[in-house]
């Protein structure tokens, strides 16, 4: 897909882009693939905000996306169709029984192409197989934590992972972030890599696309009162008065490592990120 520049004939259309949509379906969402989301604007169970600058948005159904093993060997895209809720566009796939599904749509698959998922499966894009059954060096998304969980790695546009090695029970995936880890060769992965990776290059423009997009505005710490952040208070434009940056929970930023020692994943870990 291309990026469509935005005439500036106003203000609110001046630095403005988006993807080009042209070469998507112009189907509706079957209504058994689709439900309702509630919005929960950053808060947890109790109401609490636990992520800040969320809240508002357009209103949107939820697309069931089948992120796990196809129901049947093999299915048909029936439409390539656009996901208010991702980046990636999600691709909409048929059996031979007439049931239809909602998978992510790998790149270069177009509609009237088969997938297959299996243990005997062509290494073509779009494609779900176990790691142990695809060659070493190829381009994965989709990828699962554990056999049977679904997948939980690469699932943005424009990701992947690529395979390094299998070493039995165990392969070593790195990551789009370069970090290296260790997962069972029975995990299923979708082969190829994930549509719509021109998602990246788009420029919002204005304001109030973002706030359709459900994201609440910024506040600098450095214009809050001290009580509600570290860097607040001061007359004037002063400085934060710190060493370094802080969060407004007091945490170091820019550079401090957060990740708990005791997570029982960093023994997967054979290489950190480094972005």
């Amino acid at each position: 897909m291309a990026i469509k520049v935005i005439k500036p004939v106003g203000n609110g259309r001046r630095g403005t882009s988006y993807v080009d949509f042209s070469d998507l379906s112009e189907l509706s969402s079957p209504k058994k693939l689709r439900t309702v989301m509630n919005k929960k604007s950053g808060r947890n169970n109790s109401g609490k905000i636990t992520l800040a600058h969320r809240g508002g948005g357009s209103k949107r159904f939820y697309r069931l996306v089948n992120f796990n093993l196809l129901t049947e060997p093999t299915a048909k895209v029936v439409a390539i169709e656009y996901d208010p809720n991702r980046s990636a566009n999600i691709a909409l796939i048929e059996y031979e029984n007439g049931a239809q599904d909602y998978v992510l749509a790998a790149d270069k698959i177009k509609v009237g192409s088969k997938i297959e998922c299996g243990e005997t499966t062509a290494v073509k894009p779009g494609n779900r197989t176990r790691l142990k059954n695809i060659p070493v060096g190829t381009a994965v998304h989709n990828i699962e934590l554990l056999p049977g969980q679904g997948g939980v790695y690469c699932r943005s546009a424009g990701n992947s992972a690529t395979l390094l090695s299998i070493d039995g029970d165990i392969a070593q995936i790195k990551l789009p972030s370069s970090e290296v880890r260790r997962v069972s060769s029975l995990c299923f992965a979708t082969i190829g890599t994930i549509g719509n990776s021109d998602h990246m290059n788009i420029s919002i423009g204005k304001a109030g696309r973002t706030r359709h997009m459900g994201i609440r505005p910024t506040v600098r710490g450095k214009a809050k009162n001290a009580v509600d952040h570290p860097h607040g208070g001061g007359e004037g434009g002063t400085s934060i008065g710190l060493t370094h940056p802080k969060t407004p929970w007091g945490m170091p930023t820019l550079g401090y490592r957060t990740r708990n020692k005791k997570k029982k994943s960093s023994k997967v870990i054979i290489k950190r990120r480094s972005k």
